[in-house]
């Protein structure tokens, strides 16, 4: 009697952890998919009511479609779908399956947004162009990444050669990207690729702002004897997490006089430094404080901001 009560238990708590589990899976689902079907429309926003029009270019994949169909005439939308198979491909095997599917979905609709939707031209103004153009692409390849896929296969090209070369993966988008604007000077003009740059600008600021928002990482040290308070002030407080170790400090005129000490160090929001360094000046007016950028981090007590 016992035993079929248990099993009965069980199986009950095991379907409820299923059904939960997969209630997040669908919520998870749908919100990708608005995150991947609003990029889509900023992105086709930006190219159709800004960028194309005007006869500028962006940078990558994007940038090569929209030269090509400049001096060709040639459809924007089947284009971008051409020359992105490739990279889609490439991105199966170096990504997987589910990052190739979500990318081709993302450039399909991309390409069908282009050819279905159209926006009239907003303005004339050569620099708003290329500032809200930019910043309306940057916007759908920023929201397109959140949601899992991409809407510009340089980058998948990007990690490809960067594993086969002595070069990182943003190195290799700067010289790409260099190539087509070069290119663009020469086939275009001189001041479309200058403005064309700026709308790329534009929309690297933005895609950076949308994947980092205002809750960028920054890794702050404190050394001070006072470690054990402020490691109890941000853990407390701040509830985040902080490593202390020891060190030895330096100082005279030539370095020769040690004296043990410990550092602090933990990863706070850019919006929590400044209150965070104030509580530490309360504690130890003397500690040394200073900031390093974080570009990327697992685990800990770090939110996660990607769904991907």
């Amino acid at each position: 009697m016992e035993t079929r009560v248990g099993v009965k238990y069980w199986t009950g708590r095991a379907t409820a952890l299923a059904a939960a589990y997969t209630r997040r899976e669908l919520l998870k689902m749908a919100l990708q998919g608005v995150l991947l079907t609003a990029g889509v429309f900023s992105a086709s926003l930006g190219l159709k009511g800004f960028l194309l029009p005007n006869e500028f270019i962006d940078g990558g994949v994007t940038g090569i479609a929209l030269m090509i169909s400049q001096l060709t005439g040639l459809s924007l939308s089947a284009l971008i779908l051409v020359i992105n198979i490739p990279f889609i491909v490439l991105g199966y095997y170096q990504l997987g399956r589910k990052f190739a599917l979500k990318t081709l979905l993302t450039i399909l609709a991309l390409a069908g947004a282009l050819l279905v939707v159209s926006f009239p031209p907003l303005t004339q103004d050569k620099l708003l162009i290329a500032v809200f153009g930019g910043f309306f692409l940057g916007a759908g390849m920023g929201l397109t990444m959140r949601g899992g896929g991409v809407l510009d296969g340089t980058e998948i090209l990007a990690v490809y050669l960067s594993r086969k070369m002595p070069a990182s993966i943003g190195d290799i988008v700067l010289i790409i990207n260099i190539m087509i604007f070069g290119v663009a000077a020469w086939l275009l003009s001189i001041e479309t690729a200058l403005y064309s740059i700026l709308a790329y600008l534009s929309a690297a600021k933005t895609v950076d702002f949308i994947l980092v928002g205002i809750e960028e990482y920054t890794g702050l040290t404190i050394i001070s004897f006072h470690s054990t308070e402020i490691r109890q002030l941000i853990t407390d407080k701040l509830h985040r997490g902080a490593t202390v170790y020891e060190c030895t400090q330096g100082y005279g005129s030539h370095g020769h006089q040690h004296l043990k000490i410990e550092a602090v160090f933990t990863i706070i929001t850019r919006l929590e430094v400044v209150n965070l360094t104030d509580e530490v000046r309360k504690l130890d007016p003397h500690a040394f404080v200073f900031t390093q950028s974080i570009t990327d981090m697992k685990g800990g007590l770090i939110k996660k901001r990607a769904l991907h």
